[in-house]
């Protein structure tokens, strides 16, 4: 069975000393995942209901950041506390899914 992992952070979250989003790829890829994506946000807001956008009239500073990884549920749920360590602000969540094909 296969996971995806997705989590949501701000653009200016930091973990000593680099981006958030930055040093979960990197976890990631020290826990021999298969891999990862980060996906910038242009638009969204979280639990605080502030609106963060990338137009230029209301060009904000800490947009939404997404990492995605899909890999062996095994895999996923074994870096799962390292990552929730990490995350203090944000969204962690895992979904089962189907790899309908592999390029």
């Amino acid at each position: 069975m296969h996971k995806l992992l997705k989590i949501y952070v701000g653009e200016n979250v930091r973990w000593q000393g680099q981006p958030l989003y930055r040093a979960l790829v990197l976890k990631l890829k020290a826990a021999g995942l298969a891999g990862a994506t980060v996906l910038r946000g242009v638009e969204g807001y979280g639990r605080q209901k502030v609106v963060h956008t990338t137009r230029l009239l209301e060009l904000s500073a800490d947009l939404p950041m997404i990492v995605e990884c899909v890999d062996e549920a095994d895999k996923i749920e074994a870096v799962l506390p390292e990552i929730c360590q990490m995350v203090n602000r944000g969204l962690v969540l895992t979904a089962n899914v189907d790899i309908i094909k592999r390029g």
